[in-house]
């Protein structure tokens, strides 16, 4: 459903308001089916028993309040974990003359009499899968012409129903032509205020059928040297060219509606509209369908400027500084400013670049500025920095369109800029007519030689920058799948890779051998776990990790990116230049950054079958391969001990992650050689034995064939008769520490979890500490953004001392306080108590004991952060990992002498 049609439902939903049918009238507006609507009001999708309230999942929690009591209900309302644990999108509380509403993942709010709702249908829109533009520097002409180019494209593309047959390619050129049309005439391009507005609504029928023939007509004139032969109206449009309309096309018919819009968009002032975000306006205009997915986003400015600042930006700002009162080399240094090449190989509708270029271009100005009162003889300046510095490569041909004409529109703002804040000495060349914005080519990154689009000489001083696209290896398609193997065609082991990889892997064979940078944002997921040894190795043997940004929480407007973390690097040649880490915006010089982002050596923590700190063996748990006949519910247990009492002795308890998390308990039947004949005359287990049988003749696979002889078995037992140690597969890193288990032996742990047998209380206080908690966040694999608890490569490369009885016997009394705290909260499920929001006070002062009492076994003097203990730990692992190295050359040495 488009902007347009909600509006219209909005505004008759005022005009025939029902107070008893007002939420169900409100949801229905924004396109949610009749049916979702009817099984609300039945109480199907209700989750709240409250009356006067509807709490509907993902969607809305709503509550009729008495007047006077909205603020404090909504404060209420939008702070209990209870309802925000379904994730409504708004809370919504009205006394039905006012109506106050939140949107809980954004932070917006709106406040409105109840019965102008109308005028704001754009703050729910999120429920018909359109995102609001929301940015700290928005102001309300960003805002406003948004909506009002979504309402124009929706209107166009209704009346326009081949408008795709191209692939949008005619209509994206045409919007971009508009936008051009509107800045133009504000900004003094045309030499008329209103010029292409107000030509339009005099030049064309008000049932608009003939403004396509106008518009066709303009745009060939605005591509004329000469229009002395052109009607009047049309001889004060100037010629344009640059590109921008050089190539025919057809204008999309009009209605008297869009016709209406077009004029009400002329009517806004865009002067104060920013070039750097449109990229964010064109997702409020384009088809959903069209824009997902495809890396167009806008990415803010202070993001940008993370970037920027330490890749190439405070640099140039220090020689400026440096430089301050010699003529001479502040001349050098503009020189320098005008030689630069930045290149932005995800571009997207050019957010990177035109900041880049206008913080040049600042600069450019502060360095004039500086150096004006310093030379004698004094002439006009102009601009060194030019677009055609600035290149790019972007996959979507709309968002290529708008990068060209948001750079030529940065270029006017600037060139302006330029001229007030040099006082008379600085001019700026005429922008018409048009020269060519930039370097950018539409096409596939992974694809493209890069050279091609940003060619490099030896004396050349490139950047390369961007926010290029991130998908885990199960979330790309076949073409991306493809694109994978194309870049990484010399690299083996690449297919658990994200896909941003392959921008990493090109960066670095074009700065290979040169002194070129880059860096760019990035899914944290490449610097954790498995995907570090896939990648770095291809990477560090050549160059270094010059800055990063450690993980934050991704702040841009592209659907489905909220919540996101990423991290920022830059690469670049080895080199003797300081390296820095960002970490929640503190910088700290390094002595090297490694591929977990730490100041630590490029050693990477590997697999390993044995255990780096002489631990207990951990191993996978038990695995039935049954079809689920070896395992019950306890109602099904129960059946059959009804029929048989003597059957209990082959029942175990049977628990896995999940299980385990959530307080439920399975059981299953553990049957040995020994007892087999006894179990199989209580006909339920034989029953369920013979399906066993039948389930894995069916089998592909000879080995699982052979195993139907003996159904009884499980697939894999590891079961022992003996304490143990769970400790779940997959678990939030969102929590602070991991839940871990401890069971007697009448518990079989299943194979959705890591077990250690014949565990000492001691352990489960090493498993359950912070000191483990950030080894595992650093190293373990991903499952979207769940982590993979690996034997392997969580706990046996875990680094911890040898330790004496005595440190052993002060960790089990913590280990005591722990399950003790735990118990007193048996009500509520390890995945509540372990919630970072919820876990209650004295359970988490108990494993802050438990973690002195752990972490004094490294050293004396507490870490003060993650990442401190992170380092120590990092430092802690490679002097193990040399000493059992000197260890195994000592025994080959002398088993060569012995020989």
């Amino acid at each position: 459903m488009n902007a347009s049609q909600i509006e219209k439902n909005v505004t008759a939903l005022v005009d025939n308001f029902n107070k008893e049918e007002f939420v169900f009238d409100l949801l229905k507006a924004y396109g949610i089916s009749k049916t979702s609507i009817t099984r609300l009001k039945k109480g199907d999708f209700n989750l709240s028993k409250v009356a006067g309230e509807v709490l509907y999942k993902s969607k809305l929690l709503f509550k009729e309040v008495a007047s006077g009591h909205l603020l404090n209900t909504i404060d209420e309302l939008t702070k209990e974990p209870d309802t925000l644990k379904h994730n409504p999108r708004f809370v919504i509380v009205t006394d039905y003359k006012t109506l106050l509403a939140k949107d809980i993942r954004t932070g917006a709010a709106l406040d409105t009499p109840i019965l102008e709702i109308h005028k704001h249908f754009g703050f729910f829109l999120p429920w018909a899968g359109q995102e609001k533009y929301t940015q700290t520097n928005e102001n309300f002409a960003d805002r406003k012409a948004s909506y009002k180019m979504a309402k124009l494209y929706d209107i166009l593309v209704t009346e326009n129903p081949t408008i795709y047959e191209d692939g949008g390619h005619n209509l994206n050129i045409f919007l971009s032509r508009l936008l051009f049309c509107f800045f133009a005439e504000d900004t003094g391009i045309f030499s008329i205020e209103g010029l292409f507005t107000d030509t339009l609504e005099q030049h064309t029928q008000k049932d608009a059928t003939d403004v396509h023939w106008f518009l066709d007509k303009l745009f060939k004139v605005l591509n004329t040297k000469n229009n002395s032969e052109e009607a009047a109206h049309f001889k004060a449009f100037p010629y344009v060219n640059g590109g921008l309309f050089r190539d025919t096309i057809v204008s999309p018919k009009f209605t008297a509606a869009a016709r209406k819009i077009i004029i009400e968009c002329g009517d806004l002032d865009w002067s104060e509209i920013n070039p750097d975000i449109f990229g964010s306006m064109i997702q409020a205009v384009v088809n959903p369908a069209y824009r997902s997915g495809l890396g167009m986003h806008y990415t803010s400015v202070p993001n940008i400027m993370k970037v920027i600042e330490p890749l190439f930006l405070n640099e140039l700002y220090e020689e400026f500084e440096k430089q301050k009162g010699n003529a001479k080399k502040l001349r050098q240094l503009i020189f320098r400013l005008s030689k630069l090449k930045i290149f932005d190989p995800a571009c997207g509708s050019g957010n990177f670049l035109i900041i880049a270029y206008k913080e040049l271009r600042k600069l450019e100005i502060q360095i004039l500025q500086e150096l004006h009162p310093l030379e004698t003889q004094h002439s006009i300046v102009f601009t060194e920095v030019k677009l055609s510095q600035f290149y790019g490569i972007e996959l979507d041909d709309f968002a290529h369109e708008m990068a060209i004409l948001s750079l030529w529109l940065a270029e006017h703002q600037m060139n302006k800029f330029f001229v007030d804040e040099l006082h008379g000495f600085g001019k700026a060349k005429p922008i018409l007519p048009l020269k060519e914005a930039g370097n950018i080519t539409q096409g596939n990154a992974t694809r493209l030689d890069w050279e091609d689009t940003c060619p490099k000489n030896e004396s050349d001083e490139i950047y390369i920058l961007g926010n290029p696209p991130y998908l885990g290896y199960s979330r790309q398609d076949n073409i991306q799948k493809e694109d994978m193997k194309i870049v990484f065609s010399s690299i083996k082991n690449f297919k658990k890779l994200d896909y941003i990889a392959c921008w990493f892997i090109k960066g670095s064979f074009f700065i290979k051998n040169t002194k070129h940078q880059y860096a760019f944002v990035s899914t944290n997921s490449i610097t954790q776990g498995e995907q570090v040894a896939l990648l770095w190795p291809n990477i560090l043997n050549i160059l270094e990790v010059g800055f990063a940004h450690t993980s934050f929480k991704w702040t841009n407007n592209a659907k489905g990116n909220a919540g996101v973390s990423v991290v920022i690097i830059g690469v670049r040649a080895i080199s003797t230049v300081q390296k820095v880490i960002f970490t929640d915006s503190i910088a700290k010089k390094v002595n090297n950054i490694n591929p977990y982002l730490l100041d630590t050596s490029n050693l990477i923590v590997r697999s390993s079958f044995s255990t780096l700190s002489k631990l207990p063996i951990m191993i996978k748990g038990s695995s039935p391969g049954d079809n689920g006949n070896l395992l019950m519910e306890e109602d099904e247990k129960n059946i059959i001990l009804k029929e048989d009492p003597s059957a209990m002795k082959f029942f175990k308890k049977y628990i896995g992650a999940r299980e385990f998390m959530n307080g439920n308990l399975r059981y299953c039947l553990l049957v040995d050689e020994n007892n087999y004949t006894e179990a199989v005359k209580i006909q339920p287990i034989k029953n369920r034995f013979d399906k066993v049988s039948d389930f894995r003749l069916k089998s592909t696979k000879a080995s699982t064939r052979e195993k139907a002889k003996y159904p009884y078995l499980f697939d894999e037992n590891k079961y022992q008769d003996s304490n143990s140690i769970l400790i779940p597969q997959t678990g939030s890193e969102r929590r602070e520490y991991l839940p871990i288990g401890f069971f007697d032996k009448s518990y079989v742990i299943s194979n959705a979890a890591r077990v250690i047998y014949n565990a000492e209380p001691w352990l489960f206080g090493l498993l359950s500490s912070k000191a483990h908690m950030v080894w595992v966040k650093a190293v373990a694999g991903r499952l979207k953004t769940d982590m993979q608890y690996s034997n392997t490569l969580c706990y046996n490369t875990f680094p911890f001392p040898d330790i004496t009885q005595k440190q052993k016997e002060q960790i089990n009394l913590h280990v005591f306080a722990v399950l003790e705290e735990r118990e007193k909260h048996s009500g509520k499920t390890l995945a509540q108590l372990y919630d970072p929001n919820k876990m209650p006070k004295g359970l988490k002062e108990a494993h802050h004991q438990l973690d002195l009492a752990i972490e004094r076994c490294y050293r004396l003097k507490p870490f003060t952060s993650d990442t401190e203990r992170l380092e120590y730990l990092f430092k802690e692992y490679e002097k193990m990992i040399h000493k059992n190295t000197l260890l195994e050359k000592v025994k080959k040495t002398r088993k060569t002498k012995k020989a």
